[in-house]
């Protein structure tokens, strides 16, 4: 029975089990990113925290990632996705842990710093699992849910000042919720160490251990297409995370939101990509038409910091039009690399996109911190955010022309119209 199983696929069931598990260890993940937001304005109280110092926590995160990304889909390339991927969930939790233990800026943006040590390589292990358990098998919807899955993470984060207000008298007890999502995420991931672990026994799932040897020359090998969706990733998640950041606060102190519809208004975005990203995953997968997707996502996103900077216009509508915009591209962009580059590079494939999207992370975070103590306001940090729209606008439209080209690698074809 072994033999005859050994040559068999997992079954649909097995395969939808597996993303469930991997989506619910990065569910913890994404909640204990998010949770330094809603806290904003009591490390300003309580701990005299300047913007600066709550730009730090977060910009510190991407900073072990502008390399260990890279080495971690190497690791995960070289060792494979089960075992990388509980060392990485192991590393987010000892973050939560040190940052729930720490009362000075030091000792928090050491958790924070082994928290993002982790947290990114522990993403790209996640989504290599998902490209090598779904590919050519609704791979966009996949991404899709298991977004929708993750940000519940970062919804639940966002809104803690809701349904969690008894917790936020202190900093401490938000921290404390953080790192009960960390013990989720790697209960999660010792789960999913057996699924794949019995699955490698008993189905077909390919090699993991006979990858192709790493090149570091192989990595300015990769097509423009590639280039094109990496720095589209950057200028785009730029324009996000360092935004959610002071999102809170911003809401608080320029247009007298209280803490907890702040939190909500915040959230919108993650809300907005709960229900759509799978929704515009599947559609992609079926219409094609990738890069002109991502085009009009990246033209969404352009004017909504400066409407929330100089209108009175109600602050849920162009949250809700960057929301459109936050489900749309990673919808597309992050399956479009497993299409785009051979299945033995994948892990490093990601892992590169990670790396410099923590580039830009690390950059704008610091930038936006200083901008704002060094203006007395938000609207030079709206001005950069928005600018960065324009750029992403510009990489999408680059890659939608050199995959009309003879080298492309048919991001623009879906199964409606993939005919040969």
């Amino acid at each position: 029975m072994n033999t005859q199983s050994k040559y068999k696929e997992p079954s649909a069931i097995f395969r939808w089990i597996v993303l469930l598990i991997i989506s619910i260890a990065q569910f913890g993940n994404y909640y204990i990113y998010d949770s330094i937001s809603p806290l904003a304005d009591l490390l300003s109280k309580q701990l005299n925290f300047t913007d600066a110092n709550i730009g730090l926590l977060q910009g510190i995160y991407s900073l072990p990632n502008i390399f260990m990304v890279l080495i971690g889909g190497i690791i995960i390339d070289r060792i494979g996705t089960r075992v990388s991927t509980l060392i990485f969930t192991a590393l987010c939790f000892l973050g939560a842990f040190v940052t729930f233990m720490g009362d000075d800026l030091v000792v928090m943006a050491a958790g924070r710093l082994i928290f993002g040590l982790g947290a990114e390589s522990m993403i790209v292990a996640i989504t290599t699992v998902i490209g090598r358990w779904f590919k050519g098998k609704q791979l966009s919807f996949a991404f899709g849910l298991n977004l929708t899955i993750a940000r519940l993470g970062s919804f639940a984060a966002l809104n803690s000042p809701t349904w969690g207000r008894a917790f936020y008298e202190s900093y401490k007890d938000p921290l404390f919720l953080a790192l009960i999502a960390g013990t989720i995420s790697i209960v999660s991931a010792i789960i999913y160490f057996g699924m794949d672990f019995f699955a490698e026994k008993n189905y077909n799932l390919g090699s993991t251990t006979n990858q192709d040897k790493i090149n570091f020359k192989e990595i300015f090998s990769f097509s423009r297409s590639y280039w094109f969706v990496v720095l589209l990733c950057v200028t785009f998640y730029s324009g996000i995370f360092p935004f959610q950041t002071f999102a809170v606060k911003f809401f608080m102190d320029v247009h007298g939101a209280t803490r907890e519809y702040g939190g909500f208004l915040s959230s919108i975005l993650t809300l907005s990509a709960m229900i759509l990203t799978p929704l515009f995953g599947l559609a992609s997968d079926y219409v094609g038409h990738r890069a002109k997707l991502m085009m009009l996502g990246s033209l969404l996103l352009i004017p909504v910091y400066l409407i929330m900077a100089y209108t009175q216009i109600p602050l849920y509508i162009p949250m809700i039009i960057m929301g459109i915009s936050f489900s749309l591209i990673p919808a597309i962009m992050w399956p479009s690399v497993a299409i785009i580059v051979p299945e033995a590079k994948l892990g490093t494939g990601y892992g590169l996109m990670t790396m410099i999207q923590n580039i830009g992370l690390a950059f704008f975070n610091f930038v936006i911190g200083w901008a704002n103590d060094y203006s007395g306001g938000y609207t030079l940090g709206m001005w950069f955010f928005s600018t960065l729209g324009f750029f992403g606008l510009f990489f999408a439209f680059s890659l939608w022309r050199s995959e009309l080209s003879a080298n492309g690698h048919g991001l623009e074809k879906g199964i409606l119209n993939d005919k040969k």
